[in-house]
């Protein structure tokens, strides 16, 4: 009897092993369940308007998803190593947000690519979203956000390399372009090599730069750097920004409402930072133009010669 139950229990074992690494081995891993899935939708879906955290596997994944309520964690296994690669949900990012609110963390968003040219890593429509040590490439867009006053967006410690394009016929796409969200916070993050428009684009309410850097010394047919372009208020600090030879626009690094005045400038700091050219970059240009009049917080810049602290415009 003893070893017919022990040969029922060996069985037993053996017959759950492989469901057991059938689930370990999926690309898509509920933290909290242990659940595995072979599609990250079918992973979005199982949260649904609860709390979740979704852990991605190391490699490529040519998934996207679309989550529309509840709040999500999307969390790569080793950070950098898995890679969501050349897939837009509806027509617009690998990830597309619309849910109460969502965390991105350790993953990397490349060659997104529509026929709007607005493809993205990232499509926030609505609630709040934090990104942390992610990577954008080789996309449309890195992050494109849409209005939500109430919504806030964090991004901290990221790195955005060629993105941006301005050969769609509904103008440009920038590395990071974020509506009229409630807040906007920008922290020990790179830009670089960009391939068109603007590094970072908000048109949110207040904007928080810190410790972070612009280097467009790689960057083909660029604009500016941070373009307000209805005005905000907070803070620009600490930050290192360096022009490069290929420009659309070389008029300016940082612009404060040049497609009308929205939000009050008045309270915008800007301070600590240090602005250069590129080699070989022999034109003049201005590091804070500002189209309100209202910006008068711009304490002690290091900038190179021929960059004109401020200019009214």
């Amino acid at each position: 009897m003893r070893n017919a139950i022990r040969a029922a229990a060996i069985f037993a074992t053996l017959a759950a092993t492989p469901a057991l690494h059938a689930q370990q081995a999926a690309p898509f891993l509920h933290g909290e369940t242990g659940r595995g899935y072979a599609r990250l939708q079918d992973a979005v879906n199982a949260i649904g308007g609860g709390s979740g955290t979704i852990r991605v596997a190391s490699g490529r994944h040519a998934e996207c998803a679309v989550q529309t309520q509840g709040s999500i964690a999307y969390v790569a296994e080793v950070p950098g190593r898995a890679v969501f690669d050349g897939k837009a949900c509806e027509g617009k990012a690998a990830l597309v947000l619309r849910g109460r609110s969502a965390r991105v963390e350790g993953l990397v968003f490349a060659n997104i690519k529509v026929p709007d040219f607005n493809g993205a890593g990232i499509r926030l429509e609505k609630g709040g979203l934090a990104v942390r040590q992610a990577w954008f490439r080789d996309s449309q867009q890195g992050i494109l956000a849409g209005n939500d006053t109430t919504g806030t967006l964090t991004i901290d410690k990221s790195t955005f390399s060629r993105l941006g394009t301005c050969e769609g016929p509904g103008g440009c796409a920038h590395s990071v372009y974020v509506g009229d969200y409630g807040s906007v916070s920008v922290t020990r993050t790179r830009f670089e090599a960009g391939r068109g428009g603007h590094y970072l684009k908000s048109r949110a309410a207040r904007i928080t730069v810190t410790g972070s850097s612009f280097d467009d010394s790689a960057g083909r047919a660029t604009n500016y750097m941070i373009d307000l372009p209805n005005g905000a208020s907070g803070r620009i600090a600490g930050n290192w920004f360096v022009q490069g030879p290929n420009k659309e626009n070389h008029s300016a690094f940082i612009t404060v409402a040049p497609e009308g005045r929205q939000h009050d400038s008045a309270g915008l700091v800007i301070e600590a930072n240090e602005a250069r050219f590129a080699p070989g970059v022999t034109w003049p240009s201005v590091f804070v133009a500002d189209w309100t009049g209202e910006v008068r917080k711009i304490g002690s810049n290091t900038l190179s010669p021929r960059l004109t602290r401020y200019e009214k415009r």
